[in-house]
């Protein structure tokens, strides 16, 4: 079953109806959602799918504990190495949704670069990724790696090396581009 991981910034808190016309094709074709456990973005869009009673969801948490599971969903928990805190620790559940997820979906304020750095993850997997950019009230459809640089070529400087000190940081401590499938692209669904 297609499987899309579904994630953003934790600043976005609200669904707009662009977004929700989204998440009503993803339950029209029936297809198979993770999503994260934060607040933001993971929260809205676990709301979203509670009050349209939709089954086809799994929660992803960092340890043993789910900060927010609204449908009571399967749940997944993921490991984190031993001492990690904060932003690592919360990394570990996103890595593997991104390496188990067909597809992604990410919701973003513009700023996050762990929203971006999803997208990253996702792209070097050979996955597609639709971003959503709440600041610009528009969608980019990412196919490949390759279209990365253009993307992120349209914001500010900050907000580009920061992610890609992100990005750097996590292949160092993961092995370089090992971590990475190569996975056929397929046409995206959302």
């Amino acid at each position: 079953m297609t499987r899309i991981f579904i994630g953003g910034s934790r600043r976005v808190s609200r669904l707009t109806p662009s977004v929700i016309a989204r998440l009503e094709t993803i339950t029209a074709k029936g297809l198979s959602v993770i999503v994260g456990d934060a607040n933001g973005a993971d929260k809205a869009v676990q709301h979203y799918f509670y009050g349209k009673k939709y089954d086809l969801v799994e929660v992803f948490c960092s340890g043993n504990l789910c900060r927010n599971n609204i449908g009571n969903w399967r749940t997944r928990h993921v490991a984190a190495a031993s001492g990690e805190r904060g932003f690592q620790f919360y990394a570990a559940k996103d890595r593997e949704m991104a390496r188990e997820a067909d597809y992604g979906f990410m919701i973003w304020d513009g700023k996050s670069t762990g929203t971006l750095l999803n997208v990253v993850r996702l792209l070097r997997w050979g996955k597609k990724v639709v971003v959503y950019s709440a600041p610009d009230q528009n969608f980019a459809e990412l196919r490949g790696y390759d279209q990365w640089e253009e993307f992120i070529g349209h914001y500010s400087a900050v907000v580009r090396n920061e992610t890609e000190q992100k990005v750097a940081l996590e292949e160092r401590s993961f092995g370089g581009n090992e971590q990475f499938g190569s996975v056929r692209p397929r046409a995206l669904l959302i």
